[in-house]
């Protein structure tokens, strides 16, 4: 059955008005295209909807059937419209997000403040989750896009670049390494490392970038405030990005710059490929690549 707005538009105000130039009006068309609009319809519904004469109009038993019907018809899809254009509007809608923990606890917060500030309505998600995790959920559909770095299998995914992340060396005060001016990767060979796990984005950039022999590990956490605290104990040394300092920022502790200018940690807006973003997701997606990402001392 081809059922037309406009012809449900046409019943309702002609059940109402009860007379054909006062719905004509009504629905701005003439009284001819008016009546033209409502013999369709009722040869689409196969029964007559009204009793006309030159003085009255007056719902059939089968109109008033169908009035009910034509008015919640009517009602559903004017909510349905307006649903869509509080989410064009960006007033209603979902923003699902996966961020490298670091991104998530340093970065995003304030953005997300903000975001949330300009559209309330909007209902916001993040899953903070390492490298593999943070992707996977973008592959099944499960958030909009990722903040995280790429991996070697990006099958389904597309990427933009978005920040280049330098790496530091933290270490007691107390350590040699702090007096020096300038420190680089194989001044650290010899050092008791705190690594991060081997699941983490920092972990296997530094890996690729340096090699996975290159530094002497003494222990492997999952956790930055972990890493922060063996250092602080006098274990060893770390190396990780800028977006990670704010968790090394504490007074027994150094951080200095690597002078490797290879070394860095590229992060991206990973999305699905092929799969457009809702207007609420567009949104939140455009702030975070116009924001300048950058978080070292």
């Amino acid at each position: 059955m081809n059922l037309s707005t406009r012809q449900l538009r046409a019943f309702v105000a002609l059940a109402q008005e009860r007379h054909f130039t006062r719905a004509a009006q009504r629905c701005h068309l003439t009284q001819p295209a008016f009546s033209a609009l409502i013999r369709s319809l009722e040869e689409t519904a196969g029964a007559r909807l009204f009793d006309r004469n030159t003085r009255h109009v007056e719902l059939t038993v089968e109109g008033r059937v169908f009035e009910a019907s034509a008015q919640r018809l009517l009602g559903e899809l004017e909510l349905a419209l307006e649903d869509v254009r509080d989410h064009a509007l960006r007033r209603r809608g979902r923003v699902a997000v996966a961020a490298l923990p670091s991104l998530a606890a340093g970065w995003l917060p304030d953005l997300l403040a903000r975001f949330h500030a300009d559209y309330p309505g909007i209902v916001l998600q993040l899953r903070d989750a390492l490298l593999d995790p943070c992707l996977d959920m973008v592959q099944r559909g499960e958030v909009d896009f990722a903040v995280a770095a790429r991996r070697d299998d990006m099958t389904g995914l597309e990427s933009v670049f978005l920040h280049a992340d330098r790496y530091y060396l933290v270490c007691r005060k107390d350590h040699a390494l702090a007096r020096r001016e300038k420190v680089r990767v194989r001044d650290l060979a010899r050092e008791p490392v705190i690594h991060l796990a081997r699941g983490s984005s920092v972990r296997k950039q530094l890996d690729d970038a340096i090699g996975a022999d290159a530094l002497t590990p003494l222990l492997e956490v999952e956790h930055l405030a972990t890493a922060a605290g063996l250092i602080s104990a006098g274990l060893g040394i770390s190396i990780v990005p800028a977006m990670t300092l704010f968790h090394f920022q504490q007074a027994g502790l150094t951080i200095k710059p690597l002078q490797d200018k290879g070394l860095r940690r590229s992060l991206y807006l990973v999305r699905r490929k092929g799969r457009s973003l809702s207007m609420a997701a567009q949104a939140f997606y455009e702030l975070l690549s116009a924001s300048r990402l950058d978080l070292g001392p």
